[in-house]
This record gives structure tokens, sequence and C-alpha cells, in this order.
């Protein structure tokens, strides 16, 4: 008998089954685990993944039922898991259960978001939310647009390669705190190495970047940052604008962290100038609690877009699309993609704006009240308050490979997870706040974890 499909009539009874076997290695799963990570580090999870594993690729398969317990346990007993108060590492959020179920029916239905044929709904629900996801970004817009993608990576090498075709030798300006993709972006589409301004405040400076662009009088992008990676900090955005009209640059925005700012009324004000960029970069499996991949680039204008455009005749004939079918080829550098779109459109309708943007608010606050008890802590010191829901701090007086060796240290126990960032010249501590249910007592939890764990490395032995 042949393996069962998840598809058609009888896919849904097919998978209940399943689906319960994938529950209950994931509840066996976290229970071995004990924790936000799993102890004893790489050497320790690499050889309980062979012993579990075994083969491979064995001759013989074991069933559907045996595979899925066996390897989604010892996936889950060896997570980082973000749904933990204590693995705040990373922009790595924990996924709604509504956004999760969305994308299992995708995973089932598997449309292939190329040509309309393989994707008939799905095309037409893709259409509809990026066309409400670009108006949020860009509201006084004639026609703003957007596109589906990866994740921050891809949609900030898409904003290169828009403004490499349509100003060709068009040079990329962008601050010491942007995120790694930009040079690398330039690196691959084979654009002159970034002309990258020093940020040593954290932010762009208007009128550094003024000089930069002032140097020569070609065609220029700039760069610009909502939420950096190491600190959430958000560059002074209508200075920019300004900046980059006088020059006449195309403005991109990387806002892959801390653009869902926007669905919060309370929140949103810290991207004033954000809806005069040319091109903005948003991603939804950070602060937008969606599981991987739910990346965006809003464009002002949809002819943005045209660099895009692509013929292949078995997708997007042009017959076909004057009979008015969908040409999605256009609409990603990808070919075959999945229809991220609906676990994204699952969230909005579940919890609307306002849901999302009270989720937003919660983190932010937790920031806030984490800043709070690290500047009241005697052993402590903090960098700056929280401009998104990063705080970086250290215990006073320590030397940087003290502050590394703490954290090395929390990963190896499986104790917590905490990230690490370079600024003002120091190595700092790097809490990232993505989870709306973590409470005041478990961030005094992880700040008595770090100090009682400073004590301990500092204690002779």
């Amino acid at each position: 008998m042949p393996p069962h499909l998840a598809g058609g009539s009888e896919g849904p009874d097919r998978l209940r089954p399943l689906v319960e076997d994938v529950l209950g290695a994931l509840a066996a799963g976290a229970a071995a685990r004990k924790g936000p990570l799993p102890a004893g580090g790489p050497g320790a999870v690499a050889r309980r993944v062979r012993e579990v594993l075994g083969e491979a690729l064995p001759e013989d398969g074991t069933g559907a039922a045996e595979a899925l317990r066996a390897l989604v346990g010892v996936v889950a007993e060896g997570a980082a898991d973000p749904a933990d108060p204590l693995c705040a590492a990373h922009l790595h959020c924990p996924p709604l259960a509504a956004a999760v179920a969305a994308d299992l029916a995708a995973s089932a239905l598997n449309p292939s978001m190329d040509s309309w044929d393989q994707a008939p709904a799905a095309t037409a629900l893709e259409a509809e939310v990026t066309r409400a996801l670009a108006r949020l970004v860009h509201p006084d817009a004639a026609e703003p647009d957007a596109l589906i993608t990866t994740g921050g990576t891809e949609s900030n090498q898409l904003a290169l390669l828009l403004a490499r075709e349509t100003a060709p030798g068009v040079r990329v300006v962008a601050g010491a705190n942007g995120h790694h993709s930009v040079p690398r972006s330039a690196w691959l589409l084979g654009m002159p190495a970034p002309v990258v301004v020093d940020t040593p405040g954290g932010v762009l400076d208007p009128e550094r970047v003024r000089d930069a662009l002032a140097a020569d009088g070609g065609p220029a992008l700039l760069v610009a940052t909502a939420g950096s990676t190491d600190s959430g900090d958000i560059d002074p955005l209508p200075e920019l604008a300004r900046a980059a009209r006088e020059y006449g640059a195309r403005l991109h925005v990387d806002a892959a962290y801390g653009g869902s700012l926007l669905f919060s009324d309370r929140e949103a004000a810290r991207l004033t100038g954000l809806r005069e960029a040319d091109t903005v970069t948003l991603d939804l499996h950070k602060l937008g609690w969606q599981p991987v991949a739910a990346g965006v680039l809003a464009v002002r204008e949809a002819a943005l877009l045209r660099p895009l455009d692509h013929r292949a005749d078995y997708l997007n004939a042009a017959d076909d699309t004057e009979a008015g079918f969908p040409d999605l080829l256009g609409r990603s550098l990808r070919t075959s993609r999945r229809p991220d779109v609906l676990k994204i459109a699952v969230t909005l309708r579940a919890l609307g704006r306002r849901g999302l943007g009270g989720l937003v608010e919660t983190v932010c606050d937790r920031a806030r009240h984490l800043a709070d008890l690290v500047d009241r802590h005697p052993a402590l010191t903090l960098r700056a308050r929280p401009a998104v829901s990063t705080v970086l701090f250290r215990p006073t007086g320590d030397a940087d490979e003290e502050v590394a060796a703490i954290r090395r240290r929390l990963m190896l126990d499986g104790r917590a997870v905490l990230g690490r960032a370079r600024a003002d010249g120091r190595l700092w501590l790097k809490a990232t706040l993505l989870n709306p249910a973590t409470t005041p007592t478990d961030l005094e939890a992880l700040l008595t974890l770090v100090c009682a764990t400073h004590q301990e490395g500092s204690t002779p032995r």
C-alpha cells in the first residue's frame, strides 16, 4: 500500500492521527528538555540526535507514526524554545498557535505561488493581504504594493535590486548599524561595496549622511534602519528622508524588526517618516509572531516593481495574462514558493490590527520594565533605554571575556539563552523580548540567574 497523501478528500483523516503523534512528541520533547535550551552544548545534542536517528537513509522504513514520534521528539528535546521566557537571545519569536495551524493547512494543500493554476485562492488572498500591508506602510501613496518574501534578507536584497535596475551605477549609502544583508546583497548583485557611515551613537547622523551623499553626484540608495539587530535602535527617519530628497537619493528602510510598531496606535509614532521611504522591509516572523518565513517588501508605488517582470511561457504566457490570469513571476525572485500569506492572513483576521498592536505594546512594556530592573540593580549596568524590545546590559566592571563566558555558561547548562552585542566599544548581554507571555517575575528570575552565574564564574574553585 503506498504512503498516505495529505491532500484530497481523505487527506484530513490521514493527517489527524499523525498530528496527534506530532503533538505527543512535542510535549515529550519539551518535558525531556526541561528548559529553554538543551543542556550539555553542541556535542551532547549531536550525540543524542545520532542515537535516535540511527541510519539517516535506512534500507527499510519504520512507518510514519514511529518516524514522527522519534524525530520530532528528539528535535523538540534539543530545541531552543522561544516560548520559554528565559529564551531571549535573538529576533526569534514564539509563533501564534493560529499561525502554526494555518501553516499546517498550507503544507497540506501545497499551493505553489508561481502560477495561478497552482494556487487559485492563495493568489487572490495574497493580492488582498499585500495590498493591506502596503497601505499600512504607505497610507498616503496613490498605489502602494507589497511582496511576500522569506524575511528581511530577501526583502533587502530585492530593494537593492530594484534600485540597481532603476538607476544603473547606483551606490548604496548605509549605516554601520545596518543589517549584514545589505553589504552582502550588494556583493551578490555585483554592486559596488556600500559607503558605510559610522554610527557611534547607534543611529545614523543626518549630517554625516549628507556628507556621504554629497561626496559623489551619482545616483544613490540610502538605507536606514528601524530596529537594529543589535540594539533595536531606530534611525531618525524624518531627517534622513529629507536628506534623501535633497540629494535625489532613493530611500530604503530596513524595518524588519521595528516595522510591526505600525500595528500599535501607541508605538507607531516611533516610525514617523517611514511612509516617505520608497521601499520598506518588514518581517512578521520577528515582531509578528509568525512561523518562519514571513517577510514583506512594501513599495511606495507599484510601478517600482516593474524590473521584476519576467516571462516563462509555461507559467505566465502573454495570452494567458491578457485573458485575465494573474502573472505571479513578477511577485518574487523565486519560482516555487509556499503560500506564506495564509498564516499572515489568519493572524490578521484572528487578532486584527488592534490585537497585534496590543502584543507589540506588551513586549515593549516588558522591555522597559527589564531596563528599570537593570538600572536599579547594584551589580548591573544598562546601556540605554530600549527603542523597541531589546535591552543591552552587563555586569558592572566585568571584562568582555567575562561577559561572553556568562552567556556561554547559561547556554551550556540550558538555563537561559541571551544574545550578545557589541556597542560603545564593549560587549553586552542582549535580551530580545518577543514573548508577550513573559511576566515581570520572569524578568527578575532572568537577572537573578545572570548574577548567580556571574558569581559562580568569579568564585575560585
